[in-house]
């Protein structure tokens, strides 16, 4: 569906004068999802989130007067806040349309600093077109399930509280998790709790639904829940489900193939000394962006066969630092979610 269909079926407003171009030039904006208060106040408005690795990501982006950044993720609208603070343009995209109408209403006293965008960051070739932008000065993806979301039951996202099995980011499209759980055969289930949701138990976990979901539909996250936890028992305070619920998200967003898409993507649109910023929550999507950035950074690669070494062609990004950069204890007092937060960097070489 194009942007502009998307932003329609939301709520929409008439484009402007916005990001300006590289020249200085102001860029028409198409239509836009907006919040249901365009000049709302932050503190009018419920808590949402709270974004990770504040001073980090500043650290990293060096956002201005002037720069114009992608938030990929923009969520409940956190980190553009701090970006739009320091006199940037972002231009703010989220698949879930309530997270960016929250994120809209929130940002609304930035006027047209801020332009929101309903669109996954993986089809950020698609939002840079339609918005006239060839490049820009930083690109931020957190790629985490937000607080509003986890603790929203209707989403289902949670074990916690009950709900309806669905965990879409995006709820005007694909398959919920309850399609899943009770349409696809053991063995397809058995792949997900083991290669998304990293659980030892797989085998048992896949068997008990299959076999439950034969005496009633599973269409709930307390059933689901229960189900689980009658074949895996509790050995710490992780709920036995926790890792069940993972692979079910991971799988109903396609959230690692959609990932590596926008990573491969971000070069083209990163201008030079232009910086990627990526900040994960679980080993597998940290992997993703590790070995991604690892085979980026190297101006050559040699294997044992060749003569010598040969330039590198994926070669795009220097890193300031190869380690992740993660939150501070302080941080993690104040929000226990950081606590797996990583954030990997990238910075743009010039083209070759």
């Amino acid at each position: 569906m194009a942007l502009s269909a998307m932003a329609d079926e939301v709520g929409s407003v008439g484009g402007g004068n916005g990001v300006p171009d590289r020249n200085g030039k102001p860029v028409q904006q198409p239509n836009s999802v907006l919040g249901p208060d365009r000049g709302g106040i932050v503190e009018d408005l419920p808590f949402y989130h709270e974004p990770v690795l504040k001073r980090e990501v500043l650290a990293a982006l060096k956002p201005g007067f002037g720069k114009q950044f992608l938030d990929g993720t923009t969520g409940g609208g956190g980190h553009s806040e701090l970006l739009l603070t320091a006199g940037a343009h972002v231009i703010g995209c989220d698949q879930d349309e309530e997270a960016l109408a929250y994120a809209t209403a929130r940002l609304g006293r930035f006027g047209d600093q801020f332009l929101p965008v309903p669109a996954n960051f993986a089809d950020m070739e698609q939002v840079f077109e339609e918005i006239g932008v060839d490049r820009v000065d930083g690109i931020l993806l957190d790629i985490g399930v937000s607080s509003h979301q986890l603790d929203e039951a209707r989403r289902g996202f949670s074990f916690s509280k009950d709900g309806p099995l669905d965990m879409r980011m995006n709820q005007s499209a694909g398959q919920t998790a309850a399609d899943l759980v009770n349409e696809e055969d053991e063995e397809e289930l058995g792949r997900i709790f083991r290669e998304y949701g990293e659980e030892r138990s797989w085998r048992k976990a896949a068997r008990a639904i299959v076999s439950a979901r034969k005496k009633e539909k599973i269409e709930t996250t307390k059933q689901l829940s229960e189900v689980i936890g009658s074949v895996i028992p509790k050995t710490s305070a992780r709920n036995p489900a926790t890792k069940i619920f993972q692979g079910l998200r991971i799988a109903v967003n396609d959230e690692l193939g959609r990932l590596e898409e926008a990573l491969e993507k971000s070069a083209d649109y990163l201008l030079a000394d232009g910086v990627l910023a990526v900040i994960t929550f679980h080993s597998l999507e940290d992997r993703i962006v590790k070995q991604f950035l690892r085979r980026t950074s190297q101006p050559y690669i040699d294997r044992p066969e060749w003569p010598e070494p040969k330039l590198n062609p994926d070669y795009r990004f220097n890193l300031p630092s190869r380690k992740a950069i993660q939150p501070s204890e302080e941080e993690i007092e104040g929000n226990p979610r950081a606590r797996s937060a990583k954030l990997r960097v990238g910075v743009r070489i010039g083209d070759q």
